[in-house]
């Protein structure tokens, strides 16, 4: 079973053979990557305090300067005037332009959600009219679904969209906020129900169309480059033929849009991770206390290895996912005719691991952000420093595609109904599971090599998340969503189980293929991050449970998650000073 589909890493134990890494990059790959850094290093970072004061103009320009190199056509088909790449490059370039902090926002907004809405779902018509123009920068797209009483509940929007008496417009009204790009965006992707449906509909508005109007820039926390406004709509006239899909369809492509976005956005905190990362070690580098450099200290050693080793667990989980996406979209290819179609399809059916990757990712980022403000010290306070700027633009993640407490809720819902499917067999597994309790308690850890203990330690916590899930379920049945304690001790479980076993299979890849001639610091991340999950999964395996009335065998459960988080001990304070050694004489990330 090569390709796992969603959730599937739950009841099936990867090969890492089968397993894509980032040290098999191509050169071609590596050269999109290195054309990326080199425009952020002329264009972006000279030109910071300029751009975060905002200056819509500025940011415009800029916009269109990362058009000229092409860089706005990476996951646009050749047809209308893309480079057409496979979405594990779409994912690295997406690392590489999260360094770029608020530019990083505005061509985010403008190359995924702004464009790919008419690209997936969009006539021909209207991916030849606007893709190819938003390809080439001649125009920039937002995408409007918020709206002052619907954030996390889209369906709840207000902006309606009424059929004109000759029937060749619809009559936009509405207002939409927090839009990205909204100050200089020429198109417009906007969500409105039409007459009184209950469901969304999607349309393509051009922002000098009679009746739109932009409200000023918000003032933000962080992100301050990024133009981010208000958008009113009064009795626009929107062409029929700029109906997206089909009537009602539009909630269906928010999700999937919204699924592509934090995919993406997990790729992009990886990049602003790995900048951060350069950053406190070139700091602590340099900066003497007490007659020595602060890098020699344990305490600075164990953030700095504690950054590295959850980027590189993030790095391991986003790139597994990426080329799994890209196989599921070769076999669709031979089932659906529209190209944009099979590639939303092809991410959509990765729910599970899209939110993951959003939740993980945005607070893996806060963690390295919040430790570069504490390794700078007083200087990390300052508006001089990057780590100051990297604080502020980081907590926005954790709002944006959805708040992480929604993306919770997804990883267990949507893991719950692929589990009720009968080729999916997790529910099944699940029962017999519970049924045979005593026999997890009884079963042991065998030994075997580094790699069998290691799975069989992963194997366990999947055991541990199908018994809790299954408790869950059964105790509080069709309310358990409302359980949201409960909902969020499942995710992490879940979460933290996909993240170590990609970084377990990626370790493993790296010695079998011998890629590395450091393997051994590899293996400290993987002791270190494994032991950590181990207390984690733990930790909420027993609040869950503990959580949960007076239910049959609770006590034989709480024995269970006890022994299926057993694992052996690890000196963590050895294994990360040489994580942190390694970074330091590096002077950047080089993981």
């Amino acid at each position: 079973m090569k390709n796992f589909k969603s959730a599937g890493f739950l009841i099936k134990r990867a090969d890492f053979n089968d397993v894509f890494i980032p040290e098999q990059f191509s050169e071609e790959q590596n050269m999109i990557a290195q054309t990326i850094k080199d425009f952020i290093k002329a264009e972006i970072y000279p030109r910071l305090d300029d751009l975060d004061k905002p200056d819509r103009k500025l940011m415009r320009e800029v916009l269109d300067k990362s058009a000229g190199l092409g860089l706005m056509g990476i996951a646009i088909p050749e047809a209308y005037g893309g480079f057409e790449q496979d979405f594990v490059t779409q994912m690295l370039a997406a690392e590489v332009i999260g360094a770029a902090y608020s530019f990083s926002v505005a061509f985010m907004a403008h190359t995924g959600i702004g464009t790919l809405p008419i690209m997936y779902y969009g006539s021909e018509e209207q991916r030849q009219k606007y893709v190819t123009k938003l390809t080439s920068g001649e125009l920039i797209g937002a995408y409007c679904l918020t709206e002052p009483e619907a954030g996390s509940d889209a369906n709840s929007g207000k902006t309606n969209a009424v059929l004109s008496e000759d029937g060749k417009h619809y009559i936009l009204n509405g207002q939409k906020m927090w839009i990205t790009n909204a100050g200089f965006a020429d198109v417009q992707i906007v969500f409105a129900k039409i007459d009184k449906d209950r469901i969304l509909s999607a349309f393509i508005v051009e922002s000098n169309m009679e009746g739109v109007v932009i409200g000023p820039d918000e003032h933000k926390m962080g992100i301050k480059g990024s133009s981010t406004a208000q958008i009113y709509y009064n009795d626009v006239k929107v062409p029929v033929e700029n109906l997206i899909g089909k009537r009602g369809e539009g909630f269906r492509i928010a999700l999937n849009i919204l699924h592509m976005g934090r995919i993406k956005l997990g790729a992009n905190v990886l990049g602003a991770a790995k900048k951060t990362i350069t950053d406190s070690v070139n700091y602590a580098n340099e900066r003497k206390q007490f007659g020595r450099l602060i890098s020699t200290f344990g305490a600075i050693k164990y953030k700095l290895a504690e950054q590295v080793i959850r980027t590189f667990g993030l790095e391991s989980a986003i790139y597994r996912v990426s080329k799994d996406i890209d196989d599921l979209i070769e076999q669709l290819k031979k089932e659906l005719p529209d190209v944009g179609r099979v590639t939303i399809e092809a991410i959509g059916e990765y729910a599970v691991e899209a939110a993951i990757l959003k939740v993980y990712g945005s607070e893996v980022l806060d963690y390295v952000v919040d430790e570069a403000v504490q390794i700078h010290g007083g200087m990390g306070y300052s508006a001089e420093m990057a780590a100051e700027k990297g604080y502020r633009d980081s907590r926005i993640n954790r709002i944006f595609e959805g708040t992480n407490e929604i993306n919770r809720i997804i990883v267990v819902e949507t893991t719950m109904k692929k589990g009720k499917k009968p080729d999916f067999k997790l529910d099944e597994k699940a029962e017999e599971l519970y049924n045979s309790i005593d026999k997890v308690v009884a079963e042991k850890v065998d030994g075997g090599d580094y790699y069998q203990e290691k799975f069989k330690y992963l194997d366990n916590f999947k055991k541990a998340i199908m018994i809790v899930m299954h408790t869950a379920s059964k105790e509080f049945g069709k309310t358990i969503l409302s359980e949201q304690e409960v909902i969020n001790n499942i995710s992490d479980m879940i979460s933290k189980t996909y993240i170590s076993e990609s970084l377990a299979l990626r370790v493993q890849k790296i010695e079998n293929n011998e890629i590395k001639p450091n393997i051994d610091i590899y293996k400290d991340i993987l002791d270190v991050d494994i032991y950590d999950a181990a207390f984690l999964i733990k930790k909420h395996g027993l609040e869950a449970v503990n959580s949960l009335s007076e239910i049959p065998n609770k006590e034989k459960l709480i024995k269970a998650i006890n022994k299926l988080t057993d694992i052996r001990g690890v000196n963590v304070k050895d294994a990360r000073r040489r994580i942190a050694d390694l970074l330091i004489d590096d002077n950047e990330y080089k993981f």
